[in-house]
């Protein structure tokens, strides 16, 4: 599973950075540190700026490069709630404590607007999301999930968007109704990441990139963690690798599974077209069991993804493999260039569910499933109050239950892939 790279995919967000991306250095020799992160995505680099900013010693070791993975080139969607939705979370902790989680997501929503700002960077953030249903048995669920977040999560702002009202949102018949959030939004995530690593190291932190962890120990005063030219003493050791844990710690790697996903960013439109495809730019995602999801750029393009591999692959043509469901949702975008194409792998566990803990004072961080951008931020302060004493948040996500995945290593994502063919089957009928 192991990839390591010098260079970022060629994604729209790669393709179309303003400058050059920075290049931090590898490890080279013996550094002493506070607190080890492994992993430069979103989780590892929130909870290495929490740490940083308070004066801790951090080291952020990257095999490849800052945000290579899904914090780099995922769909760009801040979407409050986690993969798994609410019923597990409660079902294991009970709705006090749920409740606990769920306004620990308000605070990553509105925190994920105001860490740039603080930092002085740009993001390219655009309020506003909505959770569309294609097929009239599913357009009940929006209403419920509206009731349910105001009755159960004390969250009112949600507004069923009904199908009268529809072409004032998206510029497509396909879509029967929605459900809008104006706590939610899109964004650059490559941007984000990028600002976050250049705040760590403005508060002292240190990043490496090019260092591949090749294992690590622990000491009777903390942990060794060796890459092919150095290595990192730390009294606490934060692992954020998500799907590429690989055989850095096989415990964890078993309550993981790496699924491929892609996207698409067709050309420049015109700037009336593409308000009549997303009238108030909002980012959609639908919710069917494999669903689509698409925003603008502030260039004028449509991001379109929705396509995953539960056997890991990603398509050889994934523009190929992308038009038919684009063009299905916007006819009017039939033959469009699609100029920008790519793919990568995302970390899902067995029920969906965040998978963040700690042994000691190893810590980590897996398990988003797809829905990453605001859940990262959420596991990353529990992890970093948890290091500085206040495990209050840490001790809840410790209450949720991950199993191994069934079959192993061999056989685990060809049982996952029987099992999503059928709910994908149940989405057609």
């Amino acid at each position: 599973m192991f990839v390591q790279s010098a260079h970022h995919v060629a994604s729209y967000y790669a393709g179309t950075h303003p400058a050059p991306i920075p290049l931090h250095p590898s490890l080279d020799g013996r550094v002493d540190a506070d607190v080890l992160v492994v992993g430069a995505g979103f989780s590892g680099l929130h909870t290495a700026l929490r740490l940083a900013s308070v004066g801790k010693r951090v080291v952020v070791l990257e095999a490849s490069r800052v945000a290579w993975a899904a914090s780099g080139r995922n769909g760009g969607q801040a979407l409050l709630g986690w993969s798994c939705d609410m019923p597990p979370l409660e079902n294991s902790l009970g709705r006090a404590r749920a409740r606990e989680l769920w306004d620990s997501m308000r605070w990553a929503a509105a925190e994920v607007r105001e860490l740039p700002v603080r930092h002085g960077f740009d993001i390219d953030y655009r309020p506003g999301s909505l959770w569309a249903a294609v097929r009239p048995r599913r357009v009940a669920l929006l209403e419920q999930a509206r009731d349910e977040a105001a009755e159960r999560w004390g969250y009112d702002r949600l507004r069923v968007i009904p199908r009268d009202e529809m072409p004032e949102w998206i510029g497509s018949p396909r879509y029967l109704a929605a459900l809008y959030d104006p706590e939610a939004g899109h964004l650059n995530p490559l941007k984000l990441a990028l600002g976050i690593a250049q705040a760590i190291e403005r508060a002292g932190g240190r990043i490496f990139e090019q260092s591949r962890v090749l294992g690590y120990q622990e000491t009777s005063s903390g942990y060794i963690a060796r890459t092919a030219a150095g290595e990192v003493r730390a009294d606490v050791l934060v692992l954020a690798c998500n799907s590429y844990i690989d055989r850095l710690d096989p415990a964890l790697a078993r309550r993981m599974l790496p699924v491929g996903t892609y996207q698409v960013a067709t050309e420049p439109l015109d700037p009336a077209l593409a308000r009549a495809l997303l009238p108030k730019n909002s980012c959609v995602i639908d919710n069917q069991f494999v669903p689509d999801y698409f925003r603008l750029s502030p260039d004028n393009r449509l991001l379109f993804g929705g396509g995953c591999t539960y056997l890991g692959g990603i398509p050889a043509d994934i523009a190929e493999a992308t038009r038919p469901p684009l063009e299905r949702a916007f006819p009017q975008l039939r033959g469009v260039k699609l100029e920008f194409a790519w793919g990568g792998h995302i970390d899902i566990s067995m029920r969906r569910t965040p998978d963040i803990g700690r042994h000691g004072q190893r810590y980590w961080l897996q398990g988003f499933s797809g829905h990453g951008v605001l859940p990262t931020l959420a596991g990353a302060r529990a992890v970093a109050d948890a290091i500085l004493g206040d495990d209050r948040l840490l001790a809840l996500y410790r209450g949720i239950r991950n199993p191994r995945f069934p079959g192993g290593e061999r056989f685990a994502a060809p049982l996952e892939a029987v099992g999503k063919a059928w709910y994908r089957l149940r989405d057609t009928v």
